[in-house]
């Protein structure tokens, strides 16, 4: 049996297509974590990699970052430990503080969980 997959949430085209944890649109090109839903009701998020992240997880960014406001980016490597997961924030679903920037909300499709 076929596994249908959602249209795109930015552009609405049926053409997607799953490129490891994500899934892509090749229109537009966007890329998203399809929702999957735990037994519990809780959406699960993944990072970059398709690592499952749980509230307390230490994680490093993936790519440099430009911070608007900031004289410097956030850079690829960084540590952010005790990250919080968020729902309903646009697409940035991870609350965390770095050191040096303070609060911030990440994506977590540029991060990857440390073991």
């Amino acid at each position: 049996m076929e596994q249908t997959l959602p249209p795109c949430p930015e552009c609405e085209s049926e053409y997607t297509y799953e490129m490891d944890a994500l899934v892509v649109c090749p229109e537009c090109a966007y890329e998203w974590v399809p929702e999957a839903e735990s037994g519990d009701g809780v959406q699960q998020i993944f990072d970059a990699v398709g690592n499952e992240l749980q509230n307390g997880d230490t994680v490093s960014v993936t790519k440099t970052l430009k911070v608007k406001g900031a004289t410097q980016p956030i850079k690829a490597g960084t540590k952010v430990r005790n990250i919080r997961l968020v729902q309903g924030v646009g697409d940035h679903d991870i609350e965390c503080k770095i050191d040096g920037f303070g609060a911030m909300q990440l994506k977590s499709s540029v991060v990857k969980k440390v073991n």
